[in-house]
Parts: C-alpha cells; structure tokens; sequence
C-alpha cells in the first residue's frame, strides 16, 4: 500500500468523485475523514472504508463556512494527531446563462467552490507546515480551464481555484507540500446527470442525446468514470510525486490538451 498510514479528508465524499476518492485512497492505506453536507451518505462512505481495513469518520460540513471547516480539521486532528492529504471536492453547479443568474446563485457557487476550498486549505497548511509534509488536491473541472455555457458561476469559480492551486504551490514550494488539481472531462456522476436532464430539456433533444453529445465532445468517444479521476488523485498524494505541483492534470479522454 502506497499510502499506508497517512491521513486524509476527502470534502464532497459522499457520492460521485469525492465517494470514488476517499474509497480508492483507503484502499492505499489511508485513514479518511469524509465530509459534506448529508450524513446518510457520509456515513455509508465511512462504512465501506471500514470494511476496507482502515478508520474513517464521517463528519458534515459546510465548507462555505469558516466554524464548520475549522470544526471539521479540529475533530480530524483530536482523532488522528496528523493531517497528510486534503481533497477539495466539495461543488455546486446551476444550469443558466450568465445573463439571466441570481446573485445568490452566483454567491453560492463561488462560496462553496472557491472560498470553501480556501477555507479548508488553509486550515490543512495550519497541520501541515510545521510538519513540512502535506498534498493538497483539488478536484476541479475543464470548466477550469475553459468556458462552459450555462455554468457561468460553476467555470468562474472553478477558474479561480486553479489560480489558487498554482499560487499555493509556489508558497509552499520549499515546504514539502504539494498543492495540484484533477481536472475531469465528463464524468459519470449524480451532478453529470442532472446537467444531462438540463440540457436535454433546453435543447429538446433528450436525456439520452444529451448524453451521447457529450460523449461525443470527448476524442475517446466516452464519459468518464469516478474512478479514473480517483486513480490521478492516488497518484498525486503518493510520495513519488513529490516533483509534481502546481499542475492542473486533465482526465478527460483528450478533449482539453493542456
């Protein structure tokens, strides 16, 4: 087990990607602390990362907010004395266009996606600079690195958390920390479905003509699956890549080559 004995909290882990994440690095070793906002589906998480051998807490949060992120770390540290691995993947998205959003909406998504994921990587340095050992990995999107039409406040945010990533590596550069993200294509999850309905609505072509038009985006003609993204994320946190931060890693099937 490449992670054996290492800590992890793993935000948005109750289903989709975050589920896929914390599952995929127990079964390296981990211990891991799922969080979000639905304590049935955190707790099914922790229990399956139970069967595998390994602890594992099940914590809501709301990253949006400062006491709740500061409890989460808290509750991880009193448990556990260390902290060696923050995922952020906690998200929001909405389906309109930017001309007719809601501040609120627009306030939302940035709240969680990109204060939240300040929030919590501030609070994972706290535990990790004295020790000069940590990774940070952040789940993030080709909405990153592109525009996404009907997704305004989803792409601007997760823009931002790309900045940040790239900021936080250079801060932390000489620190034994690295701070990456995991930038999906189209992944098949609950949130990737809902998009789907969305869109095929909109367009009045359907749920299933949706889903082969964004399948279709993709160069490998296909949707991608959690645990591909759960396998770069491994990757990342292993000691091996130790050379790599600051870098946006794409999974999804060539689409974005960049």
């Amino acid at each position: 087990m490449r992670l054996a004995g290492k800590i992890a909290i793993v935000t948005g882990g109750g289903r989709g990607i975050g589920e896929a994440i914390a599952i995929a690095l127990a079964k390296e070793g981990c211990s891991v602390a799922v969080a979000g906002r639905t304590q049935a589906h955190l707790e099914r998480v922790a229990a399956e990362i139970q069967k595998l051998g390994h602890e594992s807490l099940a914590i809501v949060c709301d990253v949006s907010d400062p006491a709740s992120v500061a409890r989460l770390f808290q509750t991880v540290h009193e448990r556990w004395g260390k902290l060696d691995i923050l995922v952020n993947n906690a998200a929001e998205s909405h389906s309109e266009l930017l001309a007719r959003l809601s501040l609120e909406t627009w306030q939302r998504a940035l709240a969680i996606i990109l204060t939240g994921s300040f929030l919590c990587s501030q609070e994972a340095l706290r535990l990790m600079l004295p020790r000069k050992s940590g990774r940070i990995i952040n789940i993030l999107s080709l909405a990153a690195k592109e525009g996404l039409r009907y997704a305004g406040a989803y792409t601007a945010a997760k823009h931002g958390v790309l900045g940040m990533t790239r900021t936080m590596a250079l801060e932390t550069a000489t620190s034994g920390i690295t701070v990456n993200a995991v930038c999906p294509g189209w992944v098949e999850t609950e949130m990737a479905r809902e998009t789907m309905k969305t869109i095929g609505a909109k367009t009045k072509i359907g749920v299933e003509k949706a889903r082969e038009f964004l399948a279709a985006e993709c160069p490998q003609k296909r949707i991608i699956q959690p645990e591909e993204i759960a396998f770069a994320t491994v990757f990342l946190a292993c000691d091996e890549a130790r050379g790599i931060t600051g870098q946006a890693i794409n999974v999804d099937g060539g689409k974005v080559m960049s």
